[in-house]
């Protein structure tokens, strides 16, 4: 079986995703050169009813009020401290199709980190809803891109063919919140592990634990609930 490339699950949606960008970028430029880039995000109706269907299962948890506040403050304190000003945006009707799928036509044209890159800046410090295909379309024009193609990536069938396998990987990786880092069998999750996942690509990586046999109780498992970190969004 083929070894899989390093990777890393980024999400438009979340700040903590916008912070690992920065420092991804700004201080590992060789690690964000040499891994994967796949987006991640929860998907519309349409492609929710399309997954369920055929037995994908994102493990995706709704986020709860209380872990939002402590986000709006927490995000607060990372910022200033790394010297950011961040406009909040208000998603008032959020469909994540209509970012995130025009980052993979992006790619194509060798310009997925630049797309990143804009729809984050419009996005955390301009405040803008990215939601809004006149938003995607002002991001494609600034990257001399065709606004219309990438304004309307979401209703483009073939697009979202792509999306729902870039979606099946989500599942296939055990992704369960953003930013999410994985190395051969070790996996890392949240803005505060970017450095460990940075030195292991950087190093090739010391192999990871054997998995637990097949016949070993499986570990206790919390409630399902909202049980995020500080690091990382649901």
């Amino acid at each position: 079986m083929a070894v899989k490339p390093p990777r890393w699950y980024f999400s438009l949606r979340s700040p903590y995703s916008w912070l690992a960008f920065r420092e991804l970028t700004e201080r590992y430029p060789d690690v964000a050169a040499r891994i994967e880039w796949r987006p991640y995000w929860e998907p519309d109706p349409e492609n929710e009813r399309a997954l369920s269907g055929e037995g994908t299962q994102l493990p995706y948890v709704p986020m709860s009020k209380e872990k939002h506040l402590y986000i709006l403050q927490d995000v607060k304190r990372l910022t200033r401290a790394r010297g950011l000003t961040i406009a909040w945006p208000i998603d008032t009707a959020p469909r994540w199709e209509v970012s995130h799928l025009p980052y993979l036509l992006a790619a194509d044209e060798g310009k997925g980190v630049a797309y990143v890159r804009e729809v984050y800046r419009v996005r955390w410090e301009l405040g803008r809803d990215v939601s809004d295909p006149a938003t995607i379309a002002d991001v494609a024009v600034a990257l001399g891109l065709d606004p219309d193609r990438l304004a309307g990536a979401a209703e483009d069938r073939e697009t979202r063919e792509r999306g729902l396998t870039a979606l099946r990987e989500v599942e296939r990786d055990g992704v369960f919140g953003v930013p999410f880092f994985i190395h051969r069998r070790d996996k890392f999750w949240g803005l505060d592990r970017l450095a460990d996942f940075a030195a292991t690509v950087r190093a090739g990586g010391p192999p990871a634990a054997e998995p637990a046999p097949a016949s070993a109780p499986p570990p206790a498992l919390a409630p399902a609930g909202d049980a995020g970190h500080a690091g990382g969004c649901g």
